[in-house]
């Protein structure tokens, strides 16, 4: 009976860490990315099921715009049909909001919403050098001072602050949209995402 208790137990931590999909192989080519802070992922590097190197650290929208991760970021910015009003009702408070978003480049959800939330912010005319953009490993992980104290399990995960105070977050897909979401979080109407207790 303890033997299947632990067991249990074990099932229910993996299950914990896998949000999104995870499926990572090895290779034995470094990663180089200019504009990224990334950390080593001990002797190899993470490759996703395409292929392409998982990132992690801190980022910069442009390294999402170049090989190979353009192949998802423009497609899903692309097709995101965009809520200009609910954009531009926004954008001031926008301006004055801290944003930090969580992705990984190996997942689905991250690779939709991430090209979707950067229009958005296009047209509210907001930088996106404003934007504190971290990458994780398919196991939550990046260097220990970028994710401390944030709570972070699935991805992408989306937190607006102002004052070091949190407003609230969108976590792995948006509710009504992208647009709308955001504008529930930084008018201070009900909002909660979907693991939200």
């Amino acid at each position: 009976m303890k033997f299947n208790n632990i067991v249990s137990a074990l099932l229910m931590v993996c299950l914990a860490f896998t949000a999104c999909k995870e499926n990572t192989q090895t290779t034995e080519t470094p990663v180089q990315h200019a504009e990224t802070e990334a950390i080593e992922n001990s002797e190899n590097d993470l490759i996703d099921d395409n292929g392409d190197p998982i990132i992690i650290g801190k980022q910069v929208r442009a390294t999402l715009e170049k090989e190979p991760y353009n192949r998802w970021f423009e497609e899903s910015y692309k097709q995101h049909p965009l809520d200009t009003a609910t954009m531009t009702s926004i954008k001031e408070n926008l301006a004055q909001t801290d944003i930090t978003v969580f992705m990984g480049t190996w997942c689905e959800d991250s690779q939709r919403e991430v090209p979707a939330f950067f229009k958005a912010l296009d047209v509210a005319g907001i930088d996106a050098s404003t934007i504190n953009l971290i990458t994780v490993s398919e196991d939550k992980l990046a260097p220990a001072d970028l994710l401390e104290g944030r709570n972070v399990e699935y991805v992408p995960t989306i937190i607006f602050e102002k004052e070091g105070k949190e407003l609230g977050r969108i976590v792995e897909y948006s509710i009504f949209s992208i647009e709308q979401d955001m504008a529930k979080i930084l008018n201070g109407e009900e909002y909660k995402h979907p693991y939200a207790e």
